[in-house]
């Protein structure tokens, strides 16, 4: 398992357009130039330009092509690897896997209040943030980690957070079993992994930093 991460600047929005752009198909670069401001025009194309790298660089994997299942989650085809991508102000992560997982960054905003979002959570959840010394760590910790659950399920916006409980990282959804692992990449923010696979508990992923060095 690898993961990729990078963070964006104006700096540097222009020459990746120029790098990256024309390497991708028309309708991806549509999606990529819709977007108003160029930070989130960035994000959408780091976001594949690092699953690009990561597959040619660790897995000798070149022009691969993704889809969209039926629940909206992108896939490798005719490929058995499994990729995940998530970003969050000015990061961006791709996760690379051979098992199905999902990925989720999230900034520790200090401009966020948890009480605001109690609705969405378990009694167990909301007495484990009360009962916590940092509370707003310990917020971004329960939404990163039940947000990497909703990604490796793939329900996306189908599934409520209060549908289900992480303890001790395992949960079920609909009788199956999900594993989380925390996961470092900046001080500043929270990251967490979830698959379905049990695999993930032991991975020790090999995390690094795309930069204007790397690029493709």
């Amino acid at each position: 398992m690898i993961i990729l991460y990078t963070f964006i600047s104006e700096e540097k929005h222009q020459p990746l357009l120029d790098r990256y752009l024309n390497v991708f198909p028309d309708d991806t670069k549509r999606d990529i130039l819709k977007y108003r401001r160029w930070q989130d025009a960035q994000l959408s194309l780091l976001g594949k330009v690092l699953l690009r790298y990561g597959l040619r660089t660790y897995y000798n994997i070149h022009d691969a092509e993704t889809g969209i299942l039926s629940n909206k989650k992108p896939y490798l085809k005719g490929n058995s690897l499994h990729f995940n991508i998530s970003h969050s102000k000015d990061l961006v992560t791709c996760a690379i896997a051979e098992y199905p997982l999902g990925i989720d960054v999230e900034f520790n905003d200090p401009k966020v209040h948890y009480q605001d979002f109690t609705f969405q959570m378990t009694e167990g959840e909301l007495l484990e943030i009360r009962g916590s010394e940092d509370k707003m760590k310990a917020f971004f910790t329960y939404w990163t980690r039940k947000e990497a659950v909703i990604k490796a399920h793939g329900a996306g916006m189908m599934l409520p957070l209060d549908s289900f409980e992480v303890i001790n990282d395992e949960c079920y959804i609909e009788d199956k079993k999900f594993f989380t692992k925390k996961i470092f990449i900046h001080e500043d923010y929270q990251g967490y992994m979830a698959s379905s696979d049990q695999k993930i508990k032991s991975a020790v992923p090999f995390i690094k930093s795309f930069e204007k060095d790397d690029w493709i």
